[in-house]
């Protein structure tokens, strides 16, 4: 059984030369980005690096899978001051140039030796060999402290003795209590039927944990139903499982998901349980459930009336268990929930029951360029089945998004596009809602709160929401000017569609009157030409007319340019949607020279620490 790969492995490239082995690595894995240089610009680098050497240590001190197509001794150099803990280091895998070899330097045991199998297997046209050294891998045919997904070691302190038994040839007795250990039959140990060493496969809880001489494997083969009524407490529903599962003798390592109908997605207590167990929680529409009917021992006609089947906690069970499952544990009962526990007569593989918690992960992916995307932002488009957005801030983000579902809006379409967002992630999909620059500011995530707090849709209120900040317009012009925001400062917009012209007109006025610096958004629209002029005649009623100011065009994306003027000059200037306007305050100061730098003084060569 093949073990799943590491996700969101960094591939790491010295140059443009390796783009093109880097591309096919990528693609191989599971949400890989391509790093290169900064000084090589391509549209290929999912994230860019200034000096190799400390991008290395980064990558592999944020513990991330790393992939490296250059020689073993760059990546050896790079990392060997770090190396601690080989339980917390990460998979590191040395590609050569010519794709001909793929060693796993560290972490074998924890994806390395996976992923050199996997690029072996994917470039095999390359001739590529899959250089594992680990003795157990070699001489077994198989990892004991890398098991299946979802397989649980009761007692890892046991896998050092018994792999040094089976290497040294002694005798080993597999135990396979449930269900055939495949993984351990495919490898090349001849198990003995009856040994003092043993290897235990079992869903029982095992209070000495087999014994001094067993390694006991749990796995998912239980699946662990929930009812509850709305807002029971989290403490009450964990106590019911952990009690429920006393009761019949099985363990909590066996148990693959915690389950319930759809209509308690969004329950708190559920959420607790599952991460008290550290399984996932997955849900089942009613109609699922009543196909459960005949098998359920306890038929409830509250439940019927509340969610349309006739039990949650064992009808959730039996649906995840199969139709070969068995119903090992009725349903029990606390004051506020219920649980039951059904066996599957096989591991069962959490992905593949009923549907998750949907996601709305709302992304801000700054200016556009792929440098100025954070990390965070980055794996949240990884990680995202469908991208919503407005289709320029999509088609910014080229390959970023390559092979996911794109949901492209137009221009004016916001509330259109947020409610497609939620409505996909109520599905259970993890959906990333795209704003340029920060999602928060003057973006989509105000949005999205406003209609969560004014429909109170339960189907969305169940759904996870995560936001990513992006760098704003005013930062990436501020950065691209010098530094204009080094003091107090304030941002308006000056589209007028949501927000009344008085009332723009009054905040215009108050940030004369305070001297601030004042980031202006929108400046001007055909619907509107004389906005950007009449902001401009507000702020000179109390500042000089020389006050610098500049206008920041495309910042971050191709054709950008920057334009330093004076007040008085700001009304004639040509402006539109893709502007953002800086105008100084009374100390902003003007620094000649190519490009001219702006800059704020905060006060601290005046002795002014405030």
């Amino acid at each position: 059984m093949m073990q799943p790969l590491p996700r969101g492995a960094a591939i790491v490239v010295l140059g443009p030369g390796g783009a093109a082995l880097g591309r096919r690595v990528r693609d191989l894995l599971p949400q890989a980005r391509l790093c290169g240089p900064r000084t090589a610009p391509s549209a290929d680098w999912g994230e860019t690096y200034d000096r190799l050497m400390p991008f290395l240590a980064a990558l592999f001190a944020a513990g991330r899978p790393i992939v490296g197509i250059c020689a073993s001794g760059i990546l050896i150099r790079a990392l060997a001051p770090l190396l601690d803990d080989k339980q917390q280091e990460p998979p590191v895998v040395a590609l050569s140039a010519d794709g001909s070899a793929a060693v796993p330097l560290l972490g074998g045991h924890h994806g390395a030796n996976a992923l050199a199998r996997a690029l072996a297997e994917g470039l095999s046209d390359l001739n590529c060999t899959a250089a594992i050294t680990t003795a157990g891998d070699l001489r077994l045919g198989f990892a004991l402290d890398e098991p299946p997904p979802g397989w649980r070691i009761a007692d890892p302190a046991q896998i050092k003795p018994l792999a040094a038994a089976l290497l040294a040839g002694e005798e080993v007795a597999l135990v396979e209590e449930v269900g055939p250990a495949d993984w351990l039959r495919a490898g090349r140990v001849a198990w003995s039927r009856s040994a003092r060493r043993r290897v235990v496969v079992t869903d029982r809880e095992c209070p000495e944990k087999g014994g001094p001489d067993a390694l006991v494997y749990h796995p998912p083969m239980l699946a662990l139903g929930i009812g509850c009524e709305r807002g029971a407490a989290p403490d009450e529903v964990v106590a019911l499982a952990r009690e429920s599962l006393a009761a019949c003798g099985r363990s909590p390592g066996s148990v693959a998901a915690v389950v319930s109908v759809a209509l308690k997605a969004d329950e708190p207590a559920i959420y607790s349980l599952a991460g008290a167990l550290g399984v996932p929680a997955r849900f089942f529409p009613p109609a699922r459930l009543l196909e459960e009917t005949a098998r359920l021992t306890i038929r409830s006609e509250a439940a019927f009336r509340a969610v349309g089947c006739w039990g949650v906690a064992e009808g959730a069970a039996l649906a995840a268990a199969g139709k070969t499952g068995e119903l090992i544990l009725p349903r029990r009962q606390s004051r506020r929930a219920t649980c039951a526990i059904a066996r599957a007569p096989a591991p069962l593989d959490p992905e593949a029951l009923g549907r998750p918690r949907g996601r709305l992960m709302i992304v801000g992916i700054g200016p556009g360029a792929a440098a100025w995307r954070t990390p965070e932002a980055a794996a949240m488009l990884d990680e995202a089945d469908d991208i919503v957005g407005y289709r320029l801030y999509l088609d910014l983000l080229g390959p970023a998004i390559a092979g996911k579902r794109r949901h492209d809006g137009v221009l004016g379409a916001e509330e259109e596009r947020v409610r497609l967002a939620l409505d996909l992630a109520a599905e259970g999909r993890a959906v990333a809602l795209v704003s340029s620059g920060d999602a928060g500011i003057y973006g989509l995530a105000a949005l999205v709160f406003e209609l969560l707090d004014r429909e109170k849709r339960r189907d969305w209120g169940a759904v996870a929401i995560e936001i990513a900040p992006g760098v704003s317009a005013m930062q990436a012009a501020a950065a691209r000017l010098g530094a204009p925001l080094g003091h107090d400062f304030c941002a308006i917009s000056l589209s007028d569609l949501l927000t009344p012209w008085p009332r723009i007109q009054a905040r215009l006025k108050a940030a004369a009157a305070a001297d601030f610096v004042v980031a202006l958004y929108n400046p001007r629209s055909s619907l509107r030409p004389d906005r950007l002029a009449e902001a401009a005649a507000l702020l000179l009623a109390g500042r000089d007319p020389a006050t610098p100011c500049a206008l920041a065009r495309n910042i971050g994306r191709p054709g950008e340019s920057c334009l330093v003027l004076p007040l008085s000059e700001l009304a004639a200037a040509d402006a539109d949607m893709l502007t953002l306007v800086l105008v100084g305050n009374s100390q902003t100061r003007l620094l000649p020279g190519e490009p001219p730098r702006l800059y704020t003084p905060r006060g601290y060569l005046n002795g002014d620490r405030s």
